[in-house]
């Protein structure tokens, strides 16, 4: 009994933990006087090891103590150190080994099924034991509190703290410096202690907190953290490091591990199901490569998310859906890996197999090689994981013969539904990697169509209780019975999500699309994720580096004249042609380029040991292209040696200005036809040029620091930045040098996938019937139109596309007479329409042929309008428009702090299409270019007030007060208000940040009048246009 004097001490917590350990089945044995068997030189308890196998394989042992003269338990042991000490304990646990005649399995793991009741009786056999202060060494007189051990192998090790005297700092400290895997005076090894071939995992334990490793080296051993994440009472679904209080009754916080990861019927499942032996090849600082060994042992959360999933795929019926939001840094790969394993083998109530093949789509080939690794060490066959590297028929074979995992990507799906036979009679768990809106296209519906195939609903009449009722029935199609009708029927039910199909989706930025595909409906009634390891929690873990921290923004200021007066021209066009061209023009390259290059020098070049790597984010090729030569010209006449740059785009790009040959990857990068992905792993290239491309999956862990010239948003902002996020031995911290967002911009891009992502509401499903209703008003085609042209598209035996072009023609001539404005607005409202049907078709059961027939007749006259018209316009800049004045401002360094920001939720899709045409009116050039030097430069030599006026209408932005007033009222009517007191509060507020423009207001009220009415103007528009204008 503890008393008053000794309750507060570790001794207390390791009683109680063993109390615990004791009543879910383990054996707990203090060690030498219950543990004598022990062997220091073997670190095996020989005692459960020869019990378990002379009581689960008595033939077997027969036939080994037959050669052994009445030594054979002592030589058993001995055998299996050796076996331990070539293949290793998980090896061992997993196939056993063979003597002579005799054939040995050291462990009995929990059957798929219940088809053989001998594999469940020997898994009832299974020996778990908890040895308690085990001198281990045959060196020292040391001992571990706790060593787990199966069948007599060890397993596991732990260090015990109580947070009442000491911590888990101390725990990991005592693991580094007194548990060494060599004894520092002998220098002899320790057995228990050594990788791989003994005991796996070591637990740093406190009554707070969880650390382990599986490898112990001292001062270098890595302890992870095993914890729940402690929400922080904003998001109750995600969490941040560390862990929430102990649930009454369960006295720790850190219960869960004995109770829960330590139940032998968890634990073995941990052994068996999870803990795998990676091997990577690395290169080291000599050059040369090799192989590096790492045990995995699943995190927390990752261990929780696939037990969750497999446990609610059991439940429940095929066709259900499953997000998982897990942040990078998560080990979603392996997430992926172990969820596909156990999808494979899962079997229902009734032993029947709940899934005929796993499809695991992907587009990173990394994945496809680990799942075939991970995956053959818990399968004793070959074969389980048919991964599709060559073509689609490939993948028709793998699915025509029921192959067990299947790995593809979304695009094969396109060429196979001519190939595969009726597989809508299987059941799929289809894995979807970065499930993002992809899944709402046509190469998701062609997915759907294969998985499917073979199988329709039909209506049908059956007599229940007398009395008739529709029903849906299942039927059989023959392909030569079907007409036109019948094909827009099953397009439509097509789109639905299959009943013989679930999704189990993993991204780490679900976009509002993702959330209401494969969410679950949240205690607010909107969709949330079924799980959430969140972008806060990996970042406080240490997993991932937080790429906010250190992020400077410039300004770049310019001013242009106009040199065609009086050239008319569509005036938001024209701006955007302006804004282009200015960007474009060499001398801005070339100022940013200075700042680029002198910065990575100065401030980047020595990161993580000399290391450190760049990308340079690009917004089209042209300026990837112009940027390279820019670069290199630089460093060429600056004479600098230490530096080489690449770029990454697409195709080829002819750029008149900047050479007469067209300019690709290959002929601007020197590396003999190698990937620039490739390439630049090697430590002679330090900056990588992009154009759309490797913003999305890119993984280089040395990558330090980013340079954005590109507009950024939502979720392209938090994927194109986080290619930072990666860790590696000596990065401590990334930089962002930002030439065009607004910082409070890419903070609000964060900040909805930081927590848990959630919406705001859900999308109405009526906006596709408003869509409908508006286009057929626009008088571009007639209903008859579409039921001509929907009458061939689906007749299976119009293989013809000369029928489809001329039924499109008469429409798309009514479409060029329009006048630009009412085109520009039918465009945009069939292009939504086109999403929102695709999208919402997938959720809402329309089953609406007028519906499905304007889709396939808006899909393919789509094209020809947005090629119609895409040089329209068009302004020949270099001759109608100069650069006159140029400025590149650096605005500020800043930490963005994600924890100190307010939740954001993602936004719904909103009624798309339902405003009015642009009034894009033509005017003059030379009017254009002075309202774009009013907004980017004013008097370009003065004291600037673009980032005034930003703070002025922002905080003004705020004042419900005038919100109201400018629903209400006029812009004239509003600005005669409240608004003045409004904007000199403002002014005066921020003066310490905007002091010299400030005081020239405040002295001049002829000035302050001006700028007042410009302001009040803004802001008035502001909340005309409601809440989303105003962040």
């Amino acid at each position: 009994m503890p008393t008053t004097s000794n309750i507060h001490t570790e001794r207390v917590f390791e009683n109680e933990l063993c109390t615990q350990l004791e009543a879910h089945g383990w054996s707990v044995k203090t060690h030498p006087k219950q543990a004598s068997s022990y062997s220091k030189e073997y670190a095996i308890l020989a005692e459960d090891l020869l019990a378990f196998v002379q009581d689960t394989q008595p033939t077997e042992w027969a036939k080994f103590k037959k050669w052994h003269n009445g030594q054979s338990d002592a030589v058993f042991v001995k055998r299996v150190a050796k076996q331990l000490d070539t293949h290793g304990t998980l090896h061992l646990l997993r196939h056993g080994f063979k003597d002579v005649d005799a054939k040995f399995f050291l462990c009995q793991f929990k059957p798929a099924h219940k088809k053989n009741p001998k594999l469940l009786d020997l898994y009832q056999k299974n020996r778990l034991t908890v040895v308690r202060q085990l001198h281990y060494s045959l060196h020292n007189e040391n001992s571990i509190d706790l060593t787990l051990f199966v069948n007599g192998l060890p397993v596991a090790t732990g260090e015990i703290k109580t947070d009442l005297t000491q911590n888990v700092k101390d725990a990991i400290s005592q693991y580094k410096k007194d548990r060494l895997p060599k004894d520092p005076k002998s220098k002899e090894l320790e057995p228990l202690l050594q990788f791989k071939t003994r005991a796996l995992v070591h637990f740093a334990i406190s009554s707070d907190l969880v650390f382990m490793t599986t490898k112990l080296a001292g001062d270098d051993t890595q302890f992870l953290p095993f914890n729940i994440g402690r929400p922080d009472g904003v998001d109750m679904l995600s969490a941040g490091a560390g862990n929430p209080p102990a649930p009454p009754g369960k006295g720790y916080p850190t219960y869960y591990l004995w109770e829960y990861v330590w139940r032998p019927d968890v634990w073995l499942e941990v052994l068996g199901e999870f803990m795998h032996l990676e091997a990577k090849e690395v290169e080291g600082s000599d050059g040369k490569k090799a192989t590096k060994e790492s045990l995995i042992f699943p995190r927390y959360h990752q261990l929780v998310a696939v037990q969750e999933l497999i446990r609610a795929a059991a439940e429940e019926s095929p066709g259900k859906d499953y997000l998982v939001q897990h942040s990078a840094g998560s080990g979603k790969s392996n997430s992926i890996a172990w969820v596909a394993h156990r999808l494979s083998n899962l079997h229902d109530a009734a032993d029947k197999k709940t899934f005929d093949t796993v499809v695991v789509v992907t587009d990173r080939r990394v994945l496809d090689k680990q799942l075939q690794d991970t995956i053959s060490q818990f399968e004793h066959r070959a074969g389980v994981v048919q991964v599709i590297s060559e073509n689609s028929a490939q993948l028709a074979m793998a699915l025509n013969v029921g192959a067990p995992i299947v790995v593809t990507t979304l695009q094969k799906f396109g060429f196979i539904l001519d190939q595969v036979g009726a597989l809508g009679q299987r059941k799929f768990a289809l894995i979807v990697d970065e499930a993002h809106s992809s899944q709402t296209g046509t190469a998701a519906r062609k997915l759907r169509e294969a998985l499917t195939k073979g199988k329709s609903k039909q209506k049908a009449v059956e007599v229940i209780d007398g009395v008739e009722v529709q029903v849906e029935a299942d039927v059989d199609i023959d392909p030569e019975d079907l007409t036109s009708e019948d094909m827009v029927a099953l397009a439509i039910e097509g789109r639905k999500r299959p009943e013989n199909v679930s999704y189990f989706a993993f991204t780490a930025t679900p976009k509002s699309k993702t959330l209401e595909l494969f969410g679950r409906k949240g205690p607010e009634g909107t969709p949330v994720p079924f799980h959430v390891y969140s972008m806060r929690q990996a970042i406080e873990e240490g997993f991932i580096l937080d790429v906010l921290r250190h992020y400077t923004s410039y300004s770049t200021f310019y001013k242009l004249g106009a040199v065609a007066n009086e050239k008319l021209v569509p005036q938001k066009k024209a701006k955007m042609a302006l804004a282009q061209y200015a960007k474009l023009h060499p001398h801005n390259i070339s100022q940013k380029v200075v700042v680029i290059v002198e910065h990575f020098r100065e401030h980047v070049a020595a990161k993580i040991g000399g290391k450190a790597k760049a990308m340079l984010v690009t917004d089209s090729r042209k300026a990837a292209v112009r940027y390279k030569l820019a670069i290199d010209r630089y460093i060429k006449d600056q004479k600098y040696t230490d530096l080489r740059t690449l770029v990454a785009f697409s195709g080829a790009v002819l750029d008149p200005d900047s050479g007469a040959d067209e300019f690709t990857e290959s002929n601007m990068n020197d590396v003999k036809g190698q990937e620039p992905s490739e390439a630049f792993k090697q430590d002679e290239y330090r900056i990588l040029l992009v154009a759309n491309k490797y913003q999305v999956g890119f993984d280089q862990p040395l990558l330090h620091t980013m340079y954005v010239d590109k507009r950024l948003s939502g979720v392209l902002a938090v994927q194109t930045l986080s290619r930072l996020n990666r860790m590696y031995p000596g990065k401590e911290d990334t930089f962002v040098l930002d030439f065009v967002n607004r910082p409070d911009e890419i903070l609000a891009s964060f900040q909805p996938y930081y927590r848990t992502a959630q919406l705001e509401d859900v999308t109405d499903p009526n906006v596709v019937h408003e869509l409908f209703t508006k286009l057929d008003k626009a008088g571009v085609y007639y209903w008859t139109e579409v039921e001509q042209f929907a009458a061939a598209f689906f007749d299976p035996k119009v293989k013809s596309q000369g029928a489809l072009h001329a039924v499109l023609k008469p429409a798309f001539d009514r479409y060029e007479g329009l006048e630009d404005e009412p085109q520009e607005l039918f465009r945009k409202d069939l292009g939504s329409f086109l999403r929102l049907y695709e999208f919402l078709s997938q959720i809402i059961p329309y089953d609406d042929p007028e519906l499905e027939k304007l889709f396939v007749f808006g899909k393919n006259l789509m094209p020809r309008l947005a090629a119609h018209g895409k040089d329209k316009h068009k302004l020949e800049l270099d001759a109608d428009v100069k650069l006159t004045h140029y400025r590149l401002q650096k605005v500020g360094e800043q930490q963005l702090d994600l924890e100190k920001a307010e939740v954001v939720k993602l936004p719904g899709i909103g009624e798309a299409g339902t405003g009015s045409a642009p009034e894009d009116e033509k005017k003059a050039l030379r009017e254009i270019v002075a309202k774009m030097n009013d907004l980017f430069s004013g008097h370009i030599t003065e004291s600037d007030f673009i980032g005034a006026v930003t703070t002025w209408q922002g905080h003004l932005a705020k004042n419900e007060k005038l919100a109201a007033q400018a629903r209400n009222n006029s812009e004239e009517q509003f600005a005669m208000g409240d608004f003045k007191d409004a904007f000199t509060d403002v002014v005066i507020e921020a003066q310490d940040a905007h002091n010299q423009i400030a005081e020239q207001l405040l002295k001049d009220e002829r000035i302050f009048g001006m700028m007042q009415k410009m302001v009040a103007k803004m802001v008035w528009q502001g909340f005309q246009q409601g809440p989303a204008a105003r962040t």
